[in-house]
């Protein structure tokens, strides 16, 4: 395909500019590794170098993914919305949408992290692939039902309340480790490919259906499908019987070389990155054929931004795994045993940094001031997000140092005060909050924080890292449900106060 010159241009600074959201989001936490290794944590040489290299692909994978993503991810999110919005049949509606749902979220860089975590905590009894297929069949069905939700104009926190109804009652059937990896899995879905979608998904079926609910309709949809996970593992722990895991979780060994890990990962991560990204292009081809007709000049587009999305896949995952997360866990280990009491000063500072720097965050908060004509600002947004982020990676830290504190003592009180505010604020933080909890735990939580964590947990005798190893980034998704609709809660009381004034003012 050809491009003019104003069209090249266009695409480089689209590039450029993912490519620095990448660095803002990558460089906090490369400085905090620098700082600790000349300090607390010295760190041998080889092994920094090979960290510095895999920020550097990272930041490279990440960025020219969300580029591919930009230009072919989003767009078919687009144009399945409007193509759902189109049909009248509910059955239509249900089976794309969980198979659409279903194809995206086992693309996900994130979950895949997540998925190849779990297996080497349980020592390869929960596969990787078992992870993917059970978590992406989660998300697919609460993507149909949300948007079957938006077609039939249900109140969103309806839907909210009995989603999370029925995880409470799971939840008191589930193990612990299964439950750390089941909210674990609800926060690594929605990362930097399934984000993207989702909102272009939701937000193209809320355009073509219209109404007065346009706004409100417009978010939600990634917060319900992060729900989709969390019900899907605990369903798949009780029926496989998979409870208090006895298998030895995989021996930390670092890689030897600086290049050398690169290179053997590199062949594997193309393969991966093939198996995951083909569904979807086959779909869309499909699709295309069939129903969209597009011309040659936007399904050339697409198909461009799909292969840029494949080599960022696996430039990203090569970084991650070639030496990027290994830091995080070594640094975790090293730390929990020589100065323990620095793990939740770290976790806070680390929460702050991975919100205020994740890219899934800006296209979020971009897209509310969009929808709402600047009247709910971005900083704002953002402010409430970094103190919540925080406090949720703080108290992850808390929780493996302290046997007595448990997950579920923070999530089931948590949820429940979400769901709460869900019937007191106004309708669109509602779909803000279940959103953002979702975006929050991107690709810097998923790796870095989660492996930091299990380090820390691997080290502290009373911990467990299957069981307090996860749980980070279920804390990291629950956090933005009670900090944004609190937000929600202070803005309906002052619009009270300033309409009682105004009152108050024309009765003089």
């Amino acid at each position: 395909m050809q491009y003019d010159d104003a069209e090249r241009r266009d695409y480089l600074n689209i590039l450029l500019e993912r490519l620095r959201e990448v660095s803002l989001s990558v460089l906090p936490i490369t400085i905090i590794v620098v700082v600790l290794s000349l300090t607390v944590v010295p760190i041998e040489s080889t092994l920094l170098i090979r960290f510095l290299i895999g920020a550097l692909v990272v930041v490279m994978g990440l960025g020219i993914f969300l580029f591919g993503a930009s230009l072919g991810v989003a767009p078919i999110g687009n144009l399945m919305g409007h193509a759902l919005a189109g049909t009248n049949s509910p059955w239509i509606v249900g089976i794309l949408g969980t198979l659409l749902g279903f194809l995206i979220t086992i693309a996900e860089p994130d979950l895949q992290i997540l998925a190849g975590q779990v297996r080497q905590a349980s020592g390869g009894v929960v596969s990787n692939t078992l992870i993917l297929v059970v978590v992406s069949a989660g998300v697919g069905i609460m993507v149909a039902i949300g948007l079957l939700r938006i077609l039939y104009s249900k109140p969103l926190n309806i839907v909210f309340t009995l989603a999370y109804s029925f995880i409470f009652l799971l939840g008191l059937k589930t193990s612990e480790e299964f439950l750390a990896i089941s909210v674990d899995a609800s926060g690594a879905t929605t990362g930097a490919m399934t984000t993207p979608f989702i909102l272009a998904l939701g937000y193209g079926v809320s355009q073509l259906k219209g109404g007065d609910t346009f706004e409100e309709d417009s978010f939600g949809l990634v917060g319900q499908a992060s729900a989709g996970p969390i019900f899907a593992i605990m369903i798949m722990s009780a029926l496989m019987g998979l409870r208090n895991i006895e298998g030895a979780a995989d021996a930390f060994v670092p890689n030897v070389g600086v290049i050398g890990p690169y290179v053997r990962l590199l062949p594997q991560m193309m393969r991966d990155s093939v198996f995951t990204l083909a569904p979807l292009t086959i779909l869309f081809l499909l699709f295309d054929w069939r129903v969209f007709k597009t011309n040659k000049r936007t399904r050339d587009s697409i198909l461009k931004g799909l292969l840029y999305t494949f080599i960022g896949l696996t430039l990203f995952l090569t970084g991650v795994n070639g030496g990027f997360m290994e830091v995080g866990r070594y640094m975790g280990e090293r730390i929990a045993i020589s100065h323990t009491w620095l793990l939740p000063i770290i976790g806070f500072v680390l929460g702050m940094v991975v919100v205020l720097a994740e890219p899934a965050v800006y296209v979020l908060t971009e897209q509310i001031e969009e929808v709402t004509a600047g009247r709910i600002r971005r900083k704002v947004i953002l402010i409430a997000l970094s103190i919540g982020i925080a406090l949720a990676v703080c108290m992850s830290m808390l929780r493996i140092m302290i046997p007595q504190l448990k997950l579920w003592h923070f999530l089931l009180p948590g949820f429940a005060l979400g769901v709460l505010l869900s019937h007191l604020v106004p309708p669109i933080f509602v779909g803000i909050a279940f959103d953002a909890g979702g975006v929050a735990s991107g690709p810097m939580t998923a790796t870095f924080v989660l492996a930091f964590a299990q380090g820390a947990a691997s080290s502290i005798p009373t911990a467990s890292v299957m069981v307090d190893g996860f749980g980070v980034i279920a804390m990291v998704a629950m956090m933005p449900l009670v900090t944004i609709q609190t937000l929600g809660a202070l803005v309906k009381l002052g619009e009270r106060r300033a309409l009682r004034r105004q009152v108050k003012e024309e009765g003089k």
